[in-house]
C-alpha cells in the first residue's frame, strides 16, 4: 500500500484526505441545514462555534490536500482524455475545490463582522478578517448560503457520475488502482 500517488495508483494519503473530507463536507451540509433554522441563543451558541470550527479544519484540510496534490500528482483520469464526461469531470473537481476554500472563508468574514470572536475549538481566537458591519455580515452570509447549495448540488453530481462510472475510477478512489 503505496502513501504517495503513481501514475496509476491514487496513493492512501490521497485517498485518506477524500474521505476524510468528504465525510466531514456531508456532515457539515447536514450540521449546516440544522443550525440554519435554530434562533442563536446563548444555549446554542456552541453549536455555531462548532460549526466554525469544523468549517475552519476543513479548510486547513483542503489546503493540506492541494499542497500534498503539488508533491504527489493524482493519476490520470480514467478513460478517453477528450471524453466530454472527463472534461467536465476535471471543471467539477476545480469548482468543488474553489467551494471548499471559499464557502468557510465566507463565513469566517461573515462570523467576523458579527463583532464576536471566532474561536476555534473554544481555545485559538482568529483573527479578526471583516469590519464588524451588518452589511458585511448578511452579504458574507448570503455567499456562504449560495455557495454551500452550489457545493451541495455538486456533491450530488459527483457521487451520481462516480457511481454511473464503469472505468475502475470509484474502485481507484476506495483501493488505490482500478479494478473493471
Amino acid at each position: 500500500m503505496r502513501l504517495r500517488n503513481t501514475a496509476e495508483e491514487i496513493g492512501l494519503v490521497s485517498r485518506a484526505l477524500h474521505w476524510l473530507m468528504a465525510l466531514g463536507i456531508l456532515a457539515m451540509l447536514g450540521f449546516g441545514t440544522y443550525i440554519a433554522r435554530m434562533q442563536v441563543s446563548m444555549a446554542n451558541l456552541w453549536l455555531f462555534g462548532l460549526h466554525k470550527s469544523i468549517g475552519l479544519t476543513l479548510l486547513v484540510l483542503v489546503l493540506i490536500r492541494l499542497v500534498w496534490h503539488r508533491h504527489s500528482p493524482v493519476p490520470r483520469p480514467l478513460g478517453p482524455r477528450d471524453h466530454w464526461k472527463t472534461r467536465a469531470a476535471i471543471w467539477v473537481h476545480r469548482t468543488l475545490y474553489a467551494l471548499m476554500i471559499a464557502i468557510p472563508i465566507a463565513g469566517w468574514i461573515g462570523s467576523a463582522a458579527t463583532g464576536l470572536d471566532v474561536i476555534l475549538f473554544g481555545h485559538w481566537t482568529l483573527p479578526r478578517i471583516a469590519p464588524v458591519s451588518e452589511s458585511w455580515e448578511n452579504a458574507a452570509f448570503a455567499l456562504h448560503r449560495i455557495l454551500t447549495r452550489t457545493l451541495a448540488a455538486l456533491v450530488l453530481l459527483h457521487v451520481a457520475a462516480a457511481l454511473t462510472r464503469r472505468d475502475g475510477t470509484l474502485g481507484r478512489m476506495w483501493r488505490g488502482r482500478a479494478q473493471r
